[in-house]
């Protein structure tokens, strides 16, 4: 009886072991081809930062899309205003959709704020920035009414160099020219970061903005 006893253990000891190692060697197997699907994209975009491991990846094409997107918008929003339209009701759109407000955080230091409002860490302090009105950012005017007519940007270096895309992420700097109605430009110093969602889109997370340094001044 102690035998067979211990036949029977060893025999079920065996086959749980067995189906603990199973388990493992089939999600690496499903990992291993979610990768090769990964890495097929990494070699044709000749990426090199791509953490190990990656699961999704931003291609170059979405990132200067959603820089695009963004200048697109920020001109919208001051035609909306000198068209009578819904101008605020479009800003809050944006926020939601190019902005990470909505999924988690976001990092907002826009370019003419200071002091403790420097930064903006919520919907309602981006909002502010963009259209004014907000008695509790008394300073905001709203960057985006002046109106803009243009906006252009240009990342750092030649074709893709200022880009940086670590899979699901990717980081972006360089300028954004924006131009009023009179002809008069104005460029600033832009650094972006962009997170893939798990619905596919490209949302800030991180959005730096500065004048250039003159030395003349």
């Amino acid at each position: 009886m102690k035998t067979l006893f211990l036949s029977t253990c060893i025999g079920l000891s065996l086959f749980f072991t067995a189906c603990k190692q199973d388990k493992p060697a089939q999600e690496a197997n499903t990992a291993s081809s979610t990768n090769s699907q990964v890495q097929k994209v990494i070699d044709e975009l000749g990426l090199v930062y791509v953490e190990e491991g990656a699961q999704t990846i931003i291609t170059y094409d979405e990132v200067n899309a959603a820089q695009q997107a963004w200048c697109d918008a920020l001109v919208k929003i001051g035609k909306l205003k000198e068209e009578g339209g819904d101008y605020k009701g479009y800003a809050k759109q944006v926020l939601s959709e190019a902005y990470n407000y909505d999924n988690g955080k976001v990092f907002f230091k826009p370019t003419l704020a200071f002091g403790d409002q420097t930064f903006r860490n919520d919907k309602k302090g981006a909002l502010a920035y963009f259209v004014g009105g907000d008695p509790d950012y008394p300073n905001d005017k709203g960057f985006a009414l002046k109106p803009w007519v243009k906006a252009r940007y240009d990342n750092a270096g030649d074709k893709n160099q200022g880009i940086q895309i670590y899979g699901s992420v990717a980081i972006t700097m360089g300028n954004v020219w924006v131009t009023d109605k009179d002809g008069n430009e104005v460029m600033v110093d832009k650094t972006w970061v962009f997170k893939k969602g798990k619905d596919g889109k490209l949302r800030i997370i991180v959005h730096k903005s500065a004048l250039p340094f003159n030395p003349g001044t």
